[in-house]
């Protein structure tokens, strides 16, 4: 390799840059000088060049810690490109070409070794490192160290180990896009890092807009259908929760966009595939070919949990979804994080609603078993993971400036940049809509009482039926009739009272316990819900007032409104009176996808569901169908 004389010269080089970007040169000099640092710096931001510049200058070798293969591969790949020597040791390669790849850095051909941290912890690899001189050791992802971070792995812990069983010491270099402060005093802690030169970059992220929508989950595929059809020469990244629905989503959205973009007139023979699914239950030769596809532009869209993404190196996402809500802040900023590293204008939309929080909450007590940890120690972690999901609960429910929310939780007050009028730069959905205030002081005192009144023993679903007087089996245990509170609230819609019960939860006036069956109880604020001053209100955003037609119930329309807009083009139209949201999401069951008009027009013309069979139902589906047919619904 070619000997520079400072840093700027190997970036220019190298990379083509002429200066580094914020953050970056600060870093690079603490570590030529032989001092530990710590990065913690936001997704786009270049932390891989903190760590590759050093190792151009230094002496020895620089080892990278990595947690995924698919990072490994793609960052020595770009390296050789340029010009810098580097390799991996992973479980995909042979003992052969493992040995290789020792013979090779300990003649120090390689100046960059990347290997998972497990490998550390390995004899061979013990006895490798102890023969070569170490330069650098640099710690990507570092926040995996921390229990108290969102993604927390046991193997991260083997780090400090390793490093004090070298014969001498290198330069330690830890780097993450998320960290608050307790995560950046774990990782100094735990891998030892000596009088770091700690920097921290701003959080926000000026050209990324962010969107939370509250949104019934059976829409949710629909409308991720129509922004994509909508962004046809955009390339995105759609999240999902578990293994399953990232597998229907993407075969749902291969056959929902096709036809919208087939309704607009565009070609259906032309259009390829528009999706592909990623998760870490699929082949390995699966996922590289989803994650190539996706990379080099031949499919526009990857469906993936959250084993895709770290380290992913595509500049032109144009817009993250997350289907489900994410498990934490710091998830959800890296993640979300992955639009926009270009530097263009980006969104990132977040769609959510209440099954979603139960959903993470069973995720959460049902798949962490590490046998590295105590019970107590499992527990901690759990504990802190619930804590970092009440954090993203309050992002999703919020009404302050979303750009604020993320950089305040940060620890960055003041931190997201506004404009004169007291906007964000970026802009986001709560800076944009219009919230009217609601009094709902009355609701939340029914809902305290209520609390007291069923002895903090039941989950929010039986509060809202004690409240509203049902009469459902399941509440014959507590008595209702009995209870003070019964129907008390039988006045007030079961989503208003929903509404407001979350929002206390939020506001620490209840407390919502963990586990599969969560409980309502009291929150260190709930003496306050009975005092005679009392009064309570929650924003929500006004509604525009005028007539949408498309909300309407069919058989609230005229006949020729509920015409189906589409029977002339075989595909539904998404400026279809019904089917402009209903019939995208079940005309890609695979039980019905063969008659997508004639699905759409019994939604159209009957207003029942097309999943309805009686003889009746269908006496009538015929009969419209027949009419529709021969032009008689004028």
């Amino acid at each position: 390799m070619t000997e520079f004389t400072s840093a700027r010269d190997a970036l220019r080089t190298y990379f083509g840059y002429d200066a580094f970007r914020p953050g970056q040169e600060g870093i690079v000099n603490a570590i030529i000088q032989g001092h530990d640092a710590l990065g913690v710096m936001p997704t786009g931001a270049g932390k891989s060049i903190c760590y590759q510049i050093p190792a151009t200058l230094l002496p020895g070798m620089t080892i990278v810690i990595s947690p995924l293969i698919s990072l490994m591969r793609d960052q020595v790949d770009a390296l050789n490109d340029v010009g810098i020597p580097a390799a991996f040791i992973n479980t995909t390669q042979s003992p052969d070409e493992q040995d290789l790849m020792f013979a090779q850095a300990l003649s120090g051909r390689i100046r960059l070794l990347y290997v998972a941290p497990e490998r550390l912890e390995t004899e061979r690899f013990r006895t490798f490192a102890s023969r070569v001189p170490i330069s650098l050791v640099a710690v990507d992802e570092a926040h995996c160290v921390s229990q108290w971070g969102q993604d927390f792995r046991s193997s991260y812990l083997g780090i400090g180990d390793f490093l004090k069983a070298l014969p001498t010491r290198p330069t330690v270099a830890a780097f993450t896009a998320t960290a608050t402060e307790r995560v950046r005093r774990d990782i100094i802690g735990i891998l030892g890092l000596r009088d770091p030169s700690v920097t921290v970059t701003g959080f926000d992220r000026a050209n990324l807009y962010f969107d939370v929508i509250r949104m019934e989950r059976k829409r949710k595929a629909s409308w991720v259908a129509s922004y994509i059809a909508d962004h046809p020469d955009e390339s995105g990244i759609v999240y999902c929760a578990t293994r399953k629905e990232v597998e229907s989503l993407a075969e749902s959205l291969n056959i929902a966009v096709c036809e919208l973009r087939a309704a607009k007139g565009e070609d259906a023979t032309r259009l390829g595939m528009v999706a592909v699914a990623y998760h870490g239950g699929m082949p390995a030769e699966t996922r590289e070919r989803a994650q190539r596809d996706f990379v080099t532009d031949r499919v526009p869209v990857v469906v993936a949990t959250n084993a895709f993404g770290m380290g992913i190196d595509k500049s032109n996402v144009r817009y993250v979804i997350h289907h489900n809500m994410p498990e934490s802040i710091e998830a959800y900023y890296q993640e979300a994080g992955r639009a926009g590293r270009d530097g263009e204008p980006s969104r990132c939309t977040l769609l959510w609603n209440e099954s979603d929080i139960a959903t993470r909450r069973r995720l959460l007590d049902s798949d962490y078993e590490n046998e590295r940890l105590t019970a107590e120690e499992q527990e901690v972690v759990r504990a802190s993971k619930r804590r970092l999901l009440n954090a993203m609960i309050g992002y999703c429910r919020t009404t302050d400036c979303l750009h604020e929310y993320m950089t305040r939780y940060f620890g960055e007050a003041g931190g997201a940049a506004v404009r004169d009028d007291g906007t964000c730069v970026g802009g986001c959905t709560n800076c944009g809509n219009t919230f009217e205030t609601v009094d709902v002081t009355d609701i939340a005192r029914a809902i305290s009482r209520c609390v007291h009144d069923v002895n903090q023993k039941v989950g929010s679903g039986k509060i809202v039926k004690v409240l509203r007087g049902s009469k459902a089996q399941d509440l014959n245990y507590l008595h209702p009739a009995d209870l003070p509170t019964y129907g008390m609230l039988s006045a007030t819609s079961e989503a208003q009272i929903r509404d407001v019960l979350s929002q206390m939860a939020t506001d620490g006036f209840l407390s919502i316990s963990e586990g599969s069956m969560p409980i309502v109880r009291f929150g260190e604020r709930a003496a306050e819900t009975v005092a005679p001053n009392f009064h309570y209100e929650i924003n929500k955003i006004e509604r525009k007032h005028a007539a949408n037609v498309r909300n309407r119930r069919p058989w609230a329309l005229r006949p020729w409104d509920r015409m189906c807009r589409a029977t002339e083009t075989r595909n539904c139209s998404p400026n279809c009176v019904r089917c402009g949201l209903t019939s995208p999401a079940n005309s890609v069951n695979p039980r019905i996808s063969s008659f997508p008009i004639k699905r759409c027009a019994i939604w159209c013309v009957s207003g029942r569901s097309p999943a309805s069979n009686s003889r009746k139902s269908m006496a009538l589906v015929r009969s419209n169908w027949k009419r529709m047919a021969n032009g008689s619904w004028k």
